[in-house]
């Protein structure tokens, strides 16, 4: 799932658990719901990706969308919160976003045998979240 730095989803590709987050990365900005403004030196559009994501190919993809990926190596969060009082991680926005998800119990445990019907579920979820996201702000 991709989101935008409020936590509103705006991307999601739907693969069994096993599959490394690295080859669902493609699929997922191919499934971008709104196209991305261009970006500028005042704007530009960033991306924060945890260490599973951590690959040149995934860096290039990501420069080649115009983004600047924002990518932690192995190792280094984990530094950074020993030496660095009160760090945060960036993608906890992603995690919200994944916890406000789960609330939907029938996402929950997926019963769906489908797919189609399981990600049909999903983009009612995401379109449901946006639509409390812009209640509260607007």
């Amino acid at each position: 799932m991709l989101t935008d730095g409020r936590g509103v989803p705006v991307a999601l590709e739907v693969a069994g658990a096993n599959r490394h987050d690295m080859k669902l990365f493609e699929p997922t900005l191919d499934n971008l719901a709104v196209a991305c403004p261009q970006p500028t030196v005042e704007d530009p559009q960033n991306m924060c990706l945890d260490k599973g994501y951590d690959y040149p190919a995934v860096r290039e993809l990501a420069e080649a969308w115009r983004f600047i990926a924002h990518i932690k190596a192995r190792g280094v969060e984990a530094e950074e919160i020993k030496s660095i009082p009160g760090y945060r991680a960036r993608r906890w926005v992603v995690e919200r976003t994944h916890s406000w998800m789960n609330r939907f119990r029938r996402l929950l445990i997926r019963w769906e045998k489908k797919a189609e019907n399981y990600e049909a579920l999903l983009h009612l979820v995401c379109g449901i979240i946006a639509f409390r996201f812009a209640l509260i702000i607007g």
